[in-house]
């Protein structure tokens, strides 16, 4: 089981910072990424991380304003996101893919299923 804590709402400009925590299970020789949908659009990778090699990845609209990051000793990811925008408004998903991911933890991007996901935490970029 996945849990995402930290979201809410923040004005233009702002900054948050979103948790994934694991229940059950160790997020070792995982993929761990983080997927967003807005109402009426389509769910899209933002960021992902593999847990091992520490590869990471961002989507082109976040690059230089969120980070990904893990900590190995709490079993925890997290995503800093500064300068948000009213189109990061999301529900923000955490999502673990198991596997080594040699090309990229990109790749889970674009996968069809998914070995877990969180429940979502909601991202209000408003004035």
């Amino acid at each position: 089981q996945l849990v995402e804590t930290g979201g809410g709402l923040v004005q233009p400009g702002g900054s948050l910072r979103l948790s994934c925590a694991a229940s059950g299970f160790s997020f070792d020789s995982y993929v761990i990424s983080w997927f967003r949908q807005a109402p009426g659009k389509e769910r899209e990778g933002v960021s992902c991380i593999n847990y091992n090699n520490l590869d990471t990845s961002y989507t082109d609209s976040v690059k230089g304003r969120f980070t990904i990051s893990r900590d190995g000793a709490k079993n925890m990811v997290y995503l800093q996101m500064n300068s948000l925008k009213p189109e990061d408004t999301a529900v923000y998903y955490c999502v673990a893919d198991w596997g080594p991911y040699p090309a990229g933890c990109w790749v889970v991007f674009h996968e069809l299923r998914h070995t877990n996901w969180g429940q979502g935490t909601q991202v209000t970029v408003s004035s």
